[in-house]
């Protein structure tokens, strides 16, 4: 199955709103109906949280795009812009056998 990341990055001075977003969103991921490789928080030079990544396994992108409209994050309208992108894993602990 094909590979895509999902590139998220929040909004300026939007760290409230992802705090208080979090516990809707991480349900959310622990219950998604998609492959789901790796997840997690990409981070400012501060250490604050400033978007997320996922490495996803889809059949098509649409899947992928239809995950990310439904994110808690993304209808609390946390994120500035969402990058969906082709990818092939090729080396590394996900790479396959």
């Amino acid at each position: 199955m094909p590979e895509f990341i999902l590139f998220c990055h929040d909004k300026k001075d939007s760290l409230a709103l992802r705090l208080k977003t979090r516990p809707e969103h991480l349900s959310y991921v622990a219950s998604a109906d998609i492959d789901i490789l790796l997840a997690g928080p990409i981070f400012d030079g501060e250490d604050n949280p400033a978007g997320s990544l996922f490495i996803i396994a889809a059949a098509q992108i649409s899947d992928v795009q239809s995950f990310a409209d439904g994110d808690p994050y993304a209808l609390a309208g946390l994120f500035e812009d969402v990058e969906i992108r082709p990818y092939r894993i090729i080396a590394g602990a996900l790479a396959p056998k």
